[in-house]
């Protein structure tokens, strides 16, 4: 029952975002924000905590202000997900600013294929959508939904814009390579992974778990892995791309892992404290306090 309830919500607001007009929908997306800001549900909390760890110099006032910008921006992202496909390409490509560029056409020509890490920031599938519009072939990974049609409506939503979505499984790494091994650029957002096989990270000298899947994936098909940083801008979004992370020489391949992926923790976190309110995680990130393992 409360999984049929949580699609047709989804839906609801899917085709509720739709029909208004462009300036009504950001102004209700903001409404929900402001009332789930001031309900100070779990998600807010969460963000709140979490923001806390980024701005320790903040007083209660100051980042109970971030906390809210970071709610309107966390609704943006819906708002702008639920009316994607209304865009056309010259809306998508005119509204994207990259940074950087260079590390991600260059490294995306040498034929390798591309391996994109990137947090929960700003729209990372804004982003995506960017890159399709240009023809250039993306595969991504999506963590497994329920109920099955709400999860099978949100891949549908991505292969609407270009990407290659696939389900978060066992096998996902095999197909991951293949791409790569075309030429093909893989896109995986990769700040959280609470479970056992998550790399254990320092991250805003805290102790935390990244998924190590973009590191291994380098590893194993020598294709570059840069880190990407996305931000919300009042025209769309900007795209921040860094210089590719070398494969460690020495080590064994888990500590190879663990350097690449540390490294990418640091970058996350320098453009987390540029740009704290686009950091969606309503979620738990570290793993200290009342953390408590979960299962694979």
């Amino acid at each position: 029952m409360i999984e049929t309830l949580r699609y047709f919500a989804y839906a609801s607001c899917w085709k509720f975002l739709r029909m208004l007009p462009e300036v009504s929908a950001y102004k209700f997306g903001n409404f929900v924000a402001d009332v789930a800001f001031r309900k100070n549900g779990k998600g807010v909390i969460r963000l709140k905590a979490n923001l806390a760890r980024v701005r320790p110099e903040f007083s209660e006032a100051e980042l109970n202000n971030l906390v809210k910008r970071a709610m309107r921006s966390y609704l943006r992202y819906w708002v702008d997900t639920f009316r994607f496909i209304d865009w056309d390409k010259s809306k998508i490509l005119n509204s994207a600013k990259i940074v950087n560029e260079e590390y991600f056409y260059g490294s995306l020509a040498n034929g390798k294929g591309l391996i994109v890490s990137l947090p929960h920031a700003g729209n990372w599938d804004h982003a995506g959508a960017y890159f399709c519009a240009q023809d250039i072939p993306l595969t991504t990974v999506v963590e497994h939904l329920k109920p099955e049609r709400l999860f099978k409506k949100f891949l549908e939503h991505r292969e609407e814009m270009g990407m290659e979505a696939l389900d978060l499984n066992a096998r996902v790494s095999a197909t991951l390579a293949q791409r790569l091994r075309s030429g093909k650029l893989v896109a995986l957002v990769a700040d959280r992974d609470l479970s056992r096989s998550g790399i254990t990270v320092n991250f805003f000298d805290g102790v935390a778990r990244m998924p190590g899947g973009p590191a291994a994936l380098a590893i194993q098909t020598g294709a570059p892995l840069i880190t990407a940083y996305v931000a919300y801008q009042p025209i769309g979004i900007t795209i921040t791309f860094e210089a590719p992370i070398a494969v460690p020489i020495s080590g064994t391949k888990e500590e190879q892992i663990l350097a690449m992926t540390q490294k990418c923790a640091d970058r996350f976190a320098a453009n987390i404290s540029k740009f704290p309110e686009d950091w969606h995680m309503l979620q738990r990130i570290w793993v200290d306090g009342d953390f408590m393992e979960r299962s694979e």
